[in-house]
């Protein structure tokens, strides 16, 4: 009698594999139609490529990256004559005439403690020499016609360098202010 039951029972297993063997063969996809994807695929990676490097295009356009050595004296945050001749001839024409754009500065520094003059100015570490910095950069740029309303500054001492602080050169490169603009108005929005 086992053995009719067992005789039994297999062929419904057999009807139910039928089905399941069915669905996987129909989640196959045929050569043509994988091609056709993976044509898509190169298409659209193509285009994310386009679209990443106009990205870094406008990002471009919209900030500008000043030396900070070449805008201050060396451990000052008053800005240098070369300094402002810098930003009136390159960046204050790209700003005149942004009335709904915003602009921020970001003061960046080095590693490097601040020195026993700037401790007597008041000035006892690097986020409050960068936030000097910035806040010159502004009141220049302001004092050139850029409006007080859409302009702030935003110091960040030594937080966020773009290189290790392991060399005079590359200690240069962290001492920099960024100045960003942002919002309608901006260069590309």
């Amino acid at each position: 009698m086992a053995h009719r039951l067992l005789l039994a029972i297999r062929p419904v297993a057999a009807l139910a594999i039928i089905p399941i063997a069915g669905m996987l063969l129909s989640a196959c996809v045929s050569q043509s139609a994988y091609n056709e994807l993976q044509a898509q695929h190169q298409q659209l990676e193509a285009q994310h490529e386009q679209l990443q490097g106009q990205l870094e295009t406008l990002q471009a356009q919209a900030s500008f990256v000043e030396a900070g050595d070449f805008l201050f004296p060396a451990g000052g945050y008053t800005l240098s004559a070369a300094g402002k001749a810098e930003l009136a001839n390159r960046v204050v024409p790209r700003l005149i005439g942004l009335p709904y754009a915003k602009i921020v500065v970001y003061g960046y520094t080095d590693n490097t403690p601040v020195g026993p003059e700037l401790q007597r100015a008041g000035i006892n570490d690097n986020l409050t020499l960068s936030s000097r910095r910035a806040g010159a950069v502004v009141t220049f740029l302001i004092s050139q016609g850029i409006k007080p309303e859409i302009i702030s500054a935003k110091g960040f001492g030594d937080t966020h360098p773009v290189a290790r602080n392991d060399s005079p050169a590359n200690r240069a490169k962290n001492r920099r202010i960024v100045i960003t603009v942002q919002g309608p108005g901006a260069p590309g929005a």
